[in-house]
């Protein structure tokens, strides 16, 4: 039974990283809505820019800065995972390379999003 419950609760805490905030987010958005449905029925007029606020794009546009901070972030992941295969290394010599291999996936993800920060900063 407890060899089910490792990978259960990994998966468990996957799926709580997704759904959690995506809940919380449309209880958000449904108590935003029966507010503005009651300020409505009383006869108060919306102003422009909440209407606006309402039906427009939440995302902010991507920016040069925005991706130079990422890839500084993903970066600094990878740094960590070589060093863990490092400090792993002195006990067990042949988890270097492994460890090394799997901090190379989000050095690369780093490295483009940093090129992709200085290509998109002349436009």
């Amino acid at each position: 039974m407890e060899d089910i419950l490792v990978p259960l609760g990994f998966f468990a805490m996957v799926a709580a990283i997704v759904i959690v905030p995506r809940y919380l987010k449309s209880l958000e958005r449904q108590k935003l809505q029966e507010t503005l449905r009651a300020s409505i029925e009383k006869g108060a007029e919306l102003p422009p820019e909440v209407v606006q606020a309402l039906t427009s794009d939440v995302k902010a546009a991507p920016s040069p800065y925005r991706d130079l901070r990422a890839g500084i972030i993903w970066l600094g992941v990878a740094v960590g995972f070589a060093a863990l295969g490092a400090a792993v290394s002195f006990e067990e010599p042949d988890a270097l390379y492994p460890m090394l291999g799997v901090a190379a996936f989000p050095g690369f993800i780093g490295l483009a999003l940093i090129a992709l920060s200085f290509i998109s900063r002349g436009k």
